[in-house]
C-alpha cells in the first residue's frame, strides 16, 4: 500500500515537472509572430490606419528596435511595453519570421500633384538606404505603402528631436527640408504612400 501510495506521487510530481517544462518551451516563430498581427496585421501587413507594416523587415532592424523599445532608448505608445514582455530569444524568433513574411503596401489615397517632387527628393535623399522606391532597406524601415498618419508622425518625431535619427538620414533630411521644408516631407509622405499595391 505505502509502495503504491509513493509511485502515484512520483507520477503527479513527473506530470508536473513535464507540464512546466512544456510551458517553459519557447513559443515557434509563427506563434509569436501571430501575438503581433492584432496591430501590424495578419504576417505584418498593416491594414491601417497608423501602425506600420512590418512584413519583410530586415531580421537585424526588427532585433534593433525591439530592443530599443525594450531598453525605452525608442519613444513608441505601447510597445516599450510589449516588448518588455519577450525574451532576447523571442525577438530573434520573430525578427526571423517578418523578415520571411511578403510584404504588401498598403493602399491608400494619396495627393497625386506631390507624388513627383516626392519620387525625386526620394530618388535625391533616401533611395540609399530606403531603396526600390521605399519598398527595401536592409538596416532601416521600408517606406512605401506604409499608412500616411504612421509616416507623418515619425518625420515629425525625427525633426523634433523624439527620436534620435542616424548621421547620415539626419543630413538628407536637413537637406530635404533646407530645400522645400515641410512640403518636401510632406512630398515624401505623398510619394511612399503612392507605392501601395
Amino acid at each position: 500500500m505505502k509502495y503504491k501510495k509513493v509511485m502515484q506521487g512520483a507520477l503527479v510530481l513527473t506530470g508536473f515537472a513535464f507540464g512546466a517544462s512544456a510551458l517553459a518551451a519557447t513559443p515557434s516563430a509563427s506563434m509569436l509572430g501571430n501575438s503581433c498581427a492584432g496591430c501590424h496585421g495578419p504576417n505584418g501587413n498593416t491594414q491601417g490606419p497608423a501602425t506600420p507594416g512590418i512584413a519583410g523587415i530586415s531580421a537585424e532592424y526588427f532585433v534593433d528596435v525591439m530592443l530599443d523599445y525594450k531598453a525605452d532608448e525608442r519613444p513608441g505608445t505601447i510597445m516599450n511595453r510589449i516588448a518588455k514582455g519577450y525574451s532576447d530569444e523571442e525577438i530573434e524568433l520573430m525578427a526571423g519570421y517578418f523578415s520571411e513574411q511578403k510584404y504588401i503596401p498598403l493602399t491608400q489615397e494619396f495627393d497625386a500633384s506631390v507624388v513627383r517632387l516626392g519620387d525625386m527628393l526620394h530618388d535625391r535623399s533616401c533611395e540609399k538606404c530606403h531603396e526600390d522606391g521605399g519598398k527595401f532597406a536592409e538596416d532601416s524601415a521600408i517606406l512605401a505603402g506604409q499608412p500616411k498618419p504612421y509616416l507623418k508622425w515619425s518625420l515629425a518625431d525625427f525633426r523634433e528631436g523624439v527620436r534620435e535619427m542616424p548621421k547620415k538620414m539626419k543630413r538628407r533630411m536637413d537637406e530635404v527640408h533646407k530645400a522645400k521644408g515641410d512640403d518636401g516631407l510632406n512630398a515624401l509622405v505623398e510619394y511612399y504612400a503612392s507605392q501601395g499595391k
